[in-house]
């Protein structure tokens, strides 16, 4: 008898939600062959079988929540003839381990899906790119849904929609399945897979006896909930995640919140609005370093970064994404742009590579397109620091001579005080008024 355990599917993640499990029990498996879907941080993560042979027992079934390092499945391997892998904690990882190895701001964030003139990268519903695991780097696998060829992710999309898989037209490479797909044919109201409902077991009647008077616990008055029909229900993969990230910024950063607006009025009607805030970010730290960095609570030491990577929030429909934006310092408005398109897609697909959900030096927030002003965004440690822009308004402004209505940006610097004084923030945030200021 063999027991696998869980594997850590990312970076230290502490568990896993299973999704699906894609054998049952008793069935005879092959090594290697895809067992269960486990939903990671902001993953839908396939798990091949470590071993050959007869599978015995699950340890969980969808729904539940399984600890790394604990009992998944058991396997019946025989006399010791069945194969092993070499390697079976390895596991075949598609999209993002999300917003895995790095956490969220609290912020909503304002989706790049609305600026217009955008064109986005072709959906192929398969990996955007390879997951390390481990010592070894393995490749997503697709599996066959009534003969359509889908990935994890797309699967769990379209039981979460109620979508009929089978009766899609898939339009990725090689006869995949896409995320878009799924959500197509979601909103065009394709008939909705039924959910069978298990039924209760019949109970054998109890035998009449006297009445008992009621027990304290049973006088306690019924909560809203309850009364109502509502009950409680538990947070799932990437919300789950955020409640963790959001629980452990409150007890490990010092945050302290300036407040400025940027006036634009000098810009183009069509100018790239986020593309201006990164630079401006640049301009910030180009005078402020000590923003663009990190801080180790625990040895009390900071690290200063001569590039940067700037972790923009991308809201969806199941929680927050912090997707990396590499080496703003360096690339010019075509460069920024093409970049952040491409997370943004990701991100809607389910797709971002875990390298690109780590390692940021600094955060960006655009909170503003759905509403707000002014905000106090989280600061996802290591980060010192995260900035909020606010809804754009039109705002009178004092000129030499009278008044002018200028166009402008609110925004919201956080910073955390234990690794930056107010006069730096101060001076970052200046920095950046300058450059925004800018004609182009």
């Amino acid at each position: 008898m063999k027991v696998f355990n869980l594997p850590d599917l990312g970076e230290g993640l502490p568990d896993a939600e299973i999704v699906e499990w894609l054998v049952a029990e008793g069935d005879e498996i092959e090594l290697d062959q895809p067992l269960v879907s486990m939903e990671t941080a902001k993953a839908v993560v396939e798990v091949p079988s470590p071993y050959a042979g007869r599978v015995v027992k699950f340890h969980g079934g969808p729904g539940d929540v399984i600890k790394t390092g604990a009992p998944l499945v058991e396997f019946d391997v025989g006399d010791g003839s069945g194969q092993e892998s070499e390697a079976p904690a390895q596991t075949a990882q598609p999209e993002a381990a999300s917003e895995a190895a790095s956490p969220a701001s609290a912020e909503s964030a304002q989706s790049e899906a609305a600026e217009a003139g955008a064109d986005g990268q072709a959906d192929s519903g398969t990996v955007v790119g390879n997951v390390q695991s481990g010592n070894e780097v393995l490749q997503e696998r697709t599996s066959a849904v009534g003969g359509v060829k889908v990935t994890p992710a797309v699967r769990a999309l379209a039981r979460k929609l109620k979508v009929d898989l089978t009766r899609i037209q898939p339009s990725g490479d090689d006869g995949v399945v896409t995320a878009a797909d799924v959500r197509q044919a979601a909103e065009q109201g394709q008939p909705a897979v039924e959910q069978a409902r298990p039924q209760p077991e019949p109970q054998p009647e109890a035998p009449a006896s006297r009445p008992e008077p009621p027990s304290p616990a049973a006088e306690k008055p019924q909560t809203p909930a309850a009364s109502t029909g509502e009950g409680w229900e538990p947070l799932r993969g990437t919300r789950r995640t955020m409640a963790r990230t959001m629980a452990d910024s409150h007890a490990r950063v010092v945050p302290t919140t300036l407040m400025d607006d940027a006036d634009i009025h000098a810009w183009r009607p069509s100018e790239d609005i986020t593309v201006r805030l990164l630079r401006s970010l640049w301009a910030g730290a180009r005078v402020e370093p000590g923003l663009n960095a990190w801080f180790d609570d625990e040895s009390n030491a900071r690290m200063i970064h001569k590039g940067m990577h700037v972790g923009m929030a991308v809201d969806t429909p199941d929680g927050l994404f912090v997707a990396r934006l590499r080496d703003v310092h360096r690339s010019d408005r075509s460069a920024m742009r093409a970049e952040i398109d491409r997370l943004r897609d990701n991100a809607a697909n389910r797709s971002i590579p875990p390298e690109d959900l780590r390692d940021y030096t600094i955060m960006l927030s655009n909170f503003g397109k759905f509403a707000g002003r002014y905000a106090t965004p989280v600061i996802a440690p290591p980060c010192v620091a995260i900035i909020a822009a606010g809804a754009l308004r039109h705002e009178v402004v004092p000129v030499l001579g009278g008044l002018e209505v200028h166009r402008v940006i609110p925004l919201s610097l956080t910073f955390d005080h234990r690794a930056c004084t107010g006069g730096e923030a101060a001076r970052f945030l200046k920095a950046m008024l300058v450059d925004l200021a800018l004609p182009e």
